[in-house]
């Protein structure tokens, strides 16, 4: 989670996030990570899961139902600057469409199964779109980075 929220796309206090899953494993990990950093937090969930999500601070706890919609409703229409999908194949649509123009889709995951191809001009006509499948050895490149990013979580985890 650390990778995603530091490096893959750096939250701020501005940025708002859709995390699907967030009362799962990654989406509790990423949830709070994305807390830490000021961010506002949209979340997917099921029904039964909306306490655990909310006891993490999700902003927003939203079911999978029209989700592009309630997002840009709860952001006043302009989307939000990253999607953190770990879902992937039964979400990737709904991913793209809750974003702002010039947002990034970050697919780490494949719980439902991988993402299909995505071709340039969908990101072109959803308002310029980024989209990266980052892994976290890439994020780990040398000896100094792997310190740099235990030594963040490890002072999180002490605090």
């Amino acid at each position: 989670a650390h990778y995603l929220t530091r490096s893959t796309y750096k939250l701020g206090p501005d940025d708002w996030c859709l995390i699907h899953a967030c009362a799962g494993g990654t989406g509790q990990s990423l949830v709070q990570m994305a807390k830490i950093c000021g961010s506002k937090v949209i979340g997917t969930c099921s029904s039964t899961k909306v306490d655990i999500a909310r006891s993490l601070g999700v902003d927003y706890c939203i079911d999978y139902s029209d989700t592009a919609t309630k997002v840009k409703e709860i952001t006043d229409g302009k989307g939000v600057q990253v999607v953190y999908d770990g879902v992937g194949a039964s979400t990737w649509e709904m991913t793209l469409d809750s974003l702002c123009p010039r947002g990034l889709a970050v697919f780490f995951g494949n719980a439902s199964g991988p993402v299909p191809s995505i071709d340039p001009l969908i990101l072109n006509s959803k308002g310029s779109l980024y989209m990266t499948r980052p892994k976290l050895y890439d994020y780990l490149a040398d000896r100094k980075e792997l310190m740099w990013r235990g030594n963040q979580v490890m002072d999180l985890v002490g605090n």
